[in-house]
């Protein structure tokens, strides 16, 4: 059996959504001290839709695999289903991760989560606080695999 699965593979050798939205309505950022990953999701948000998103992640070929999937996972939906996106929805969509790798997929929704909590701070746009966890525990994620 391999270790990664084909979407794996083909999101990490062909990142879709890679780069910067310089002028994006929302910037959010989430990382891992443990294992160095580093993830940045930039929105561009029109009519309450997610018209554009791009990331910039450095990390392990997971973390830059579960960035791209999360960005096609979003794109093109209104923020309310964009901002459900979970990290599960991630994994499942790129057929698996080992376990040992679920943080990637759990720091692409917090990094996601952030940008829209940026999103709507900028805006003055009240939101439930509790759709906003403050810190990623990745120990956590091992855990419940």
């Amino acid at each position: 059996m391999a270790l990664y699965s084909e979407k794996v593979m083909d999101h990490f050798r062909n990142p879709r959504n890679v780069g910067i939205i310089e002028d994006a309505d929302g910037v959010g950022e989430a990382g891992n001290p443990v294992c160095g990953d580093i993830m940045k999701i930039y929105l561009k948000i029109d009519d309450d839709t997610v018209k554009d998103v791009r990331f910039e992640t450095f990390g392990c070929g997971s973390a830059i695999a579960s960035s791209s999937m999360a960005t096609e996972l979003i794109k093109g939906k209104p923020v309310s289903e964009a901002l459900g996106l979970t990290n599960k929805a991630v994994t499942e969509a790129l057929d698996g991760l080992p376990a040992y790798k679920l943080h990637c997929s759990v720091l692409a929704e917090e990094a996601i989560k952030a940008a829209f909590k940026d999103y709507y701070d900028k805006n003055g746009i009240e939101y439930d606080e509790s759709l906003f966890p403050k810190e990623v525990d990745c120990a956590h994620c091992v855990e419940t695999a």
